[in-house]
């Protein structure tokens, strides 16, 4: 799928070189990452792991994350599509016009999709491993749960906008551009199967996030967002469910917080229920329906 915008490089060597930036983006994002908490903190770099579960380093923290969103996810996925075609931004999907009744069904897909990632939430638990692998697994999931509630804080309401622009907003923005934008866009044009695409890149993505509790939940999402993106071609509308998804999360976290409960005891007031696969009947009556209107947005836009 090249137009008069492409320079000639293929689809399936964007998709490589995209992971290789990525990588490399991540390892520039940890060496930037040193002065910014030597700066911020005064401590040296070697306190770095032991200082994730200190409320005092939360604000180095909170810089760090954004840059490692940037540096990792959206630099690396704008150099690349730079790379590929005069019009990056145009297409990573991101256009300027989102209609209304494609912005309302995303928000109703995605609250329907999180009553459905719940359920395979609690199908992951319950799924039996080795004894050693769950101590491992437990004890990420543990430290992660630590990480999170030092970098969020979500002590007062400014804590909680703060924890909605670092933690649900830019990386719904910045994520969405590297796998939807990038990885399942360039794979897609290549293979020109686009469900092959969605589900090689949402087991990337959902592997990316280190959690093996939250696997097929992330999994199942990530096909969401990716099917968003693949019906409407437009990011704006998965970065929107994406964030809705964070920011849902991150509210339920300072909900509970400001109930007295400290995060950790929060994630064990959410317990997932199998329930909610009921669901997935009406999930695919929405994306039916989304899928229509958002071929009609398109013939209208011609």
């Amino acid at each position: 799928m090249y137009d008069s915008n492409s320079k000639g490089i293929s689809y399936i060597a964007g998709f490589c070189m995209l992971i290789a930036f990525a990588i490399a983006g991540l390892m520039l994002a940890g060496i930037i990452s040193i002065p910014i908490f030597t700066g911020m903190t005064g401590q040296k770099f070697e306190a770095f792991k032991d200082g994730m579960t200190n409320p005092a380093y939360s604000n180095a923290y909170k810089v760090i994350q954004s840059v490692t969103s940037v540096f990792s996810y959206f630099i690396p996925a704008v150099f690349t599509a730079w790379l590929l075609n005069k019009r990056p931004y145009k297409l990573l999907g991101f256009s300027p016009e989102v209609k209304f009744s494609q912005a309302g069904m995303t928000v109703l897909i995605m609250l329907i999709a999180l009553l459905i990632s719940t359920s395979l939430a609690y199908f992951n638990e319950i799924i039996p491993v080795p004894a050693d692998w769950k101590v491992s697994f437990d004890k990420l999931e543990a430290d992660y749960i630590k990480q999170v509630e030092v970098i969020v804080g979500l002590n007062n309401f400014s804590e909680y906008i703060i924890a909605l622009i670092v933690m649900a907003f830019l990386p719904a923005v910045c994520e969405e551009t590297l796998f939807r934008g990038g990885l399942q866009n360039f794979l897609t044009r290549s293979t020109k199967n686009y469900w092959l695409s969605i589900i090689i890149v949402s087991i990337i993505f959902s592997a990316a996030h280190f959690s093996y509790y939250g696997f097929l939940s992330r999994l199942f999402l990530g096909i969401v967002l990716g099917l968003l993106f693949q019906y409407s071609g437009k990011l704006w509308l998965s970065i929107t469910a994406h964030f809705l998804n964070n920011a849902l999360a991150i509210s339920a976290l300072y909900y509970f917080k400001q109930q007295g409960k400290s995060i950790s005891e929060a994630t064990k007031e959410t317990n997932a229920s199998w329930m909610g696969i009921f669901a997935l009947p009406l999930l695919i009556g929405l994306f039916i329906y989304f899928r229509k209107i958002s071929r009609t947005e398109t013939n209208t836009e011609q």
